[in-house]
């Protein structure tokens, strides 16, 4: 069913088919209507204000244009004889109207004495101005006034045709009907042609989407020229491809990287195996010690691998997704559950902790298993019956290790994916852990940081989570 309303006979309406245009086809379009509109408007005022201007210039010239008692005389005159009265001026029609209605003219054709002029001419009025039709049929503009004539008050009427304002309005009307003509033609050819200027700016975008769809390619980028809405939005799309094309770029990076984590405890596991398989194939029992090393090998590779698979979903699982609900939980009760765990990890190790209390706002077991991590790193790098120190005060919390110590150049990248310090590549783990610590405390709106310890050796890792020391009030 298609979208556009239609009308009888299946025509669409004006409307919708304005709507199915082309952007700049609208835009000169609109421009054009525009256009018409505002002249039309001027052309429709300057020809009422010149036509009445030429109006108030005629009755100027008929109130100045009077007639001399000799003429008024000879007219009457002529009028009594029965003679017809020749014309008293070329562009004038004069007559001479009695308080008893009798008309004396002197021109092309009789003018009718209206109610007006019998006014005038029985001193009711003074003058009176108005517009008739002669006998011939013609407009005509009429100034009645009184006069004294020799026969007592009278009024004369003196008359011009209106052609002459029609004749001017006529000329007029060609010419503004010509120049509004020519306006709204020019002014759709320059709609159209700022339309299309104006918009190659976003046909070069909708090139350029329209290539990144097809191709996949995100490196394309738009020229951006000026500080303008397109500006800004050219502005807009380079940024947005850029980032995914650093998205894309990550998440190849990661898989590259998972592969290759993945592929040295798969390799061993397969040799492992295979060496069970062909024991069991051939009937040759492998000595109980080497059994047992051999089994002991299988189960720490596949800790490690299941170390390594959960670490990824927990790194993928927020990247893509919106951030979970964060709730608020006491820092230092879940710190404590982590330091239970870690003191099975390294029970030879002493820890020595101060916890205030401290509330924060984050997802609880994200939270406790960055903790976790952190306390882990240290238990990693601690060195046999060595003090791991965990204090936290108002929201901060240090874990200092008496380990060997990150070189300064390798602290820029600890919080890499799967970046392991050259002397921690012997020891296991996936280089995953400070990677799931740093997203989870940025989450939680903190921050993370590992620095050299001061003295003694040994790192201190320093995790910032805002908070308060007591837990807000029960609604």
């Amino acid at each position: 069913m298609s979208g556009s309303r239609t009308g009888r006979g299946g025509l669409r309406s004006p409307l919708a088919w304005f709507r199915s245009r082309p952007l700049r086809s609208r835009l000169a379009l609109l421009t054009a209507v525009a256009v018409a509109v505002a002249v039309g408007a001027v052309s429709l005022a300057c020809w009422f204000v010149t036509r009445a201007q030429l109006e108030n210039e005629l009755d100027s010239s008929l109130r100045n244009t009077r007639l001399e008692r000799s003429g008024v005389q000879g007219l009457l005159t002529l009028c009594r004889q029965g003679a017809t009265p020749p014309p008293v001026t070329v562009s004038h029609t004069v007559q001479v109207i009695l308080a008893d209605g009798t008309v004396c003219t002197a021109g092309k054709a009789a003018i009718p004495a209206g109610a007006g002029d019998l006014a005038v001419a029985r001193g009711q009025l003074e003058f009176a101005l108005h517009t008739v039709k002669d006998e011939a049929g013609r407009e005509m503009r009429v100034y009645t006034y009184q006069d004294n004539g020799p026969i007592g008050l009278l009024a004369v009427s003196v008359a011009r045709p209106l052609d002459e304002i029609d004749n001017s309005m006529s000329t007029l009307r060609w010419v503004l009907l010509l120049v509004s003509g020519i306006g709204v033609v020019g002014a759709g050819a320059a709609g159209l042609w700022v339309a299309r200027t104006g918009l190659e700016p976003v046909n070069r975008l909708t090139g350029a989407v329209e290539h990144v769809a097809a191709t996949e390619d995100l490196t394309v980028r738009i020229p951006v020229e000026g500080e303008d809405e397109i500006a800004r939005l050219s502005r807009s799309f380079n940024a947005m491809t850029a980032a995914l094309a650093t998205s894309r770029d990550r998440q190849a990076q990661l898989i590259a990287d998972a592969g290759h984590e993945l592929r040295t405890p798969l390799t061993s596991l397969r040799t492992n195996v295979e060496l069970l398989a062909r024991s069991e194939e051939t009937g040759r029992a492998i000595p109980p010690d080497d059994r047992r090393a051999l089994m002991a090998s299988v189960k720490a590779q596949m800790t490690e691998l299941a170390a390594l698979i959960g670490d990824l979903q927990e790194l993928a699982r927020p990247d893509a997704a919106q951030p979970g609900p964060l709730e608020v939980v006491p820092l230092h009760t879940i710190l404590r559950a982590a330091l239970d765990r870690a003191r099975l990890r390294g029970p030879e190790l002493t820890f020595v902790t101060d916890l205030a209390p401290w509330y924060v706002r984050a997802e609880p077991a994200s939270l406790e298993r960055a903790l976790v991590n952190v306390l882990d790193n240290a238990v990693k790098f601690s060195p046999p019956r060595g003090t791991v120190e965990v204090t936290l005060m108002r929201g901060e919390l240090k874990v200092r290790d008496q380990g060997p110590g990150i070189a300064p150049d390798e602290l820029p990248h600890v919080f890499d994916r799967f970046w392991r310090s050259p002397s921690a590549r012997s020891l296991p783990g996936s280089g995953l852990g400070l990677s799931i610590v740093a997203r989870t405390v940025h989450h939680a709106g903190g921050t993370v940081a590992l620095t050299p310890a001061e003295s003694g050796g040994g790192t201190v890792a320093t995790v910032r989570l805002p908070g308060a020391p007591t837990p807000p009030p029960e609604r």
